[in-house]
């Protein structure tokens, strides 16, 4: 038996065994003994995790594909199964620190994406599958045309890196888009922790009018006067780096 990919769901099985076990191997095993799978669907990646050294446990909501990894990957017992990604409490579940990988459903990468950060001091590494656009956004530096709010905000918690590119043709269904896999890993920029509210309201807010200078962006928030003369100030949001946005939301912060 098979399961019929639901649409609803955002789901495309990944056919391709070559791409499977590559995706499986960007993980480095190091450093933890757990890995979540999220959205395995029929089990491309999941043939491959059981083959680690690592227990592996799977977020999957889809009662089909459920039913079929249960009968095909008897390994996966019935504490391995976990539900929602998005509604679990990852420090209550599992208390420890835990790979993520996936061919992640293109409905809520970004939640998925967010969700990663918010756990980030459990979140040691991720790896895994995006439509190309999110992962060459997650990946991008300043000064290009995909840099922006989730550029910044991923990369300030994880180094991010672009693999390379899936096509359609490796998929039933085969998506309307190209993917793109990457890998982050868990590298806090000094001067975040304490002050993460602020930074996340400059980032949203300077790429909300992107062309605009800092000065004009970020006049919603209220600047304080003490830094109203900042050179941060007279540069465009897609200009500056995760450290800049970093350093200027504790400036900010120091002069109130």
């Amino acid at each position: 038996m098979d399961v019929r990919a639901k649409k609803h769901l955002g789901q495309h099985f990944l056919t391709d065994q070559n791409i499977a076990g590559k995706i499986v191997d960007s993980l480095s095993f190091e450093g933890y003994h757990k890995v979540l799978e999220v959205g395995p669907g029929m089990g491309v990646l999941t043939k491959f995790l059981l083959q680690k050294e690592a227990e592996i446990y799977v977020a999957e909501i889809d009662q089909e594909s459920i039913v079929y990894l249960k009968e095909h990957y008897p390994k996966l017992e019935a504490q391995h199964f976990v539900g929602d990604f998005l509604k679990i409490n990852i420090p209550e579940v599992f208390g420890e620190e835990l790979a993520v990988i996936g061919n992640f459903p293109y409905n809520i990468s970004s939640q998925i994406l967010f969700k990663i950060i918010d756990n980030f001091q459990y979140i040691p590494e991720m790896s895994g599958m995006f439509q190309k656009e999110v992962a060459e956004r997650t990946a991008a530096k300043p000064r290009t045309k995909d840099y922006g709010i989730l550029s910044v905000l991923v990369q300030a918690y994880y180094d991010v890196e672009y693999l390379f590119t899936v096509h359609e043709n490796v998929f039933n269904p085969p998506p309307k888009v190209k993917s793109g896999v990457i890998r982050m890993t868990r590298n806090l920029k000094p001067g975040l922790t304490g002050n993460e509210i602020l930074f996340k309201q400059i980032v949203k807010a300077g790429f909300g009018q992107r062309r605009k200078k800092m000065s004009n962006s970020l006049k919603v928030l209220g600047i304080p006067e003490a830094i109203k003369s900042h050179a941060f100030l007279d540069i465009r949001a897609e200009e500056l780096s995760v450290a800049d946005f970093i350093s200027f939301a504790n400036e900010w912060k120091s002069s109130l």
